[in-house]
């Protein structure tokens, strides 16, 4: 934790904070370069990084750099041995890993269920895999918590899981769970919020203010909003539930469901079935629909897009954001045919919200909700600044 001891107050924990999270997300700095990032003075910045190494936070590696006048300054990076696990409890799987400060995914499981998982059983698999891990590849790392990534709305206060009803869950203490089986503090947030995060601060939406996201997984559509560079909570946490819209359909034999809404037209199930899959991951489904569909699962292909188009091109005209990002099979869906796609949203978009808007599919790919999750915990337990 960035502290500063005895001699601290608000503004050096805001400075350490300021510091370590530069590092953390904008990559490894010279010492130079940290002092014009962050506008404070060669000393300071010094001191800084030397209080944060002595925490175990960051470690100085010699500049590659070769041929300039003068001594080198010195490579400032996070301490990979720092270590966050991450989980994303679904139908169908628990998938976990452990994220280290530098960004590597040091370890990664899918742990695949023949039952809905509990809130029980999910605190107990993660105690399970963190106690592996410490006697294997987690031997040397120092673990500073547990972030798992939720489908369905979580109350931002207290990781209390209001509602994932994929799974069968209704006021789950899963953050209190997890942390009296692990003993490491543990936060707990909704799915897409946390793979918005992490595509605005190291994938395709990086460096992007305004971004709207929706995610696809088994257990629906969720979704996240970021304006002006700040996540757009609501009030109790609960904001970017895209999935339970009720979608725009122009033509009524491209409904499925009576009254349903936008995750019950635009279905990660109902792909698998049109190609022949009774389950199977994202890799399992991009693989099938790349490949020669049958005039049935041509149709099904169709029929999602023009719903989704519509539902992209609401939250275009309702938000007006830079970039709109699919993650989970919403990429797959899309990257069959995005300029595609992109034109199908246009055409449904004011030109004024249409202007400068960019259709993407996630960079980070299947580490998203890990890396969101874990960045959770790194940004809680790591930069504070009171």
């Amino acid at each position: 934790m960035v502290t500063a001891g005895s001699r601290g107050d608000g503004m050096r924990r805001a400075n350490l904070a300021l510091v370590l999270r530069t590092v953390h997300r904008a990559g490894p700095r010279s010492r130079a370069a940290l002092t014009e990032a962050t506008g404070l003075n060669r000393s300071t910045i010094a001191d800084l990084v030397g209080e944060l190494q002595r925490s175990g936070l960051v470690v100085e590696t010699a500049s590659a750099a070769q041929g300039r006048v003068g001594r080198p300054s010195p490579i400032v990076q996070p301490d990979p041995r720092v270590v966050a696990v991450a989980a994303n409890p679904e139908v169908d799987a628990l998938d976990l890993g452990a994220v280290a400060f530098d960004g590597t995914i040091v370890v990664r499981e899918r742990l695949d269920q023949c039952e809905l998982l509990t809130p029980e059983r999910t605190a107990a698999l993660i105690a399970d895999r963190v106690t592996a891990w410490r006697d294997g590849p987690l031997r040397d790392a120092r673990v500073v918590g547990i972030g798992v990534a939720v489908p369905g709305p979580v109350r931002a206060a207290d990781g209390l899981v209001r509602e994932a009803p994929h799974l069968g869950w209704a006021d789950a203490p899963l953050a209190r769970m997890v942390t009296d089986a692990t003993g490491l503090a543990t936060h707990v947030a909704n799915d897409a919020a946390l793979g918005a995060l992490a595509e605005h601060l190291f994938g395709a939406a990086r460096g992007v203010d305004d971004v709207v996201y929706l995610n696809g997984g088994a257990s629906g559509i969720g979704g996240a909003v970021i304006v002006g560079g700040v996540p757009l909570g609501g009030a109790g946490g609960y904001a970017g539930e895209f999935g339970q819209n009720r979608p725009g359909i122009v033509d009524p034999s491209d409904r499925r469901a009576a009254d349903g809404v936008l995750e019950d037209e635009v279905s990660r199930a109902l792909l698998l079935a049109a190609v022949g899959l009774g389950s199977g991951d994202d890799a399992a489904l991009a693989e099938a629909l790349a490949g020669d569909a049958d005039a049935a699962a041509r149709a099904e292909i169709a029929r999602q897009r023009r719903i989704l188009a519509t539902a992209l091109a609401n939250a275009a005209n309702v938000l007006n954001p830079a970039v709109i990002v699919l993650g989970g099979f919403l990429a797959t869906l899309a990257e069959l045919d995005l300029a595609g796609l992109d034109a199908q949203v246009r055409a449904q978009t004011m030109p004024a919200c249409a202007e400068g808007l960019t259709l993407a599919t996630a960079d980070l790919g299947e580490d998203r909700l890990l890396v969101g999750a874990a960045e959770t915990v790194f940004d809680a337990t790591l930069f504070p600044t009171r």
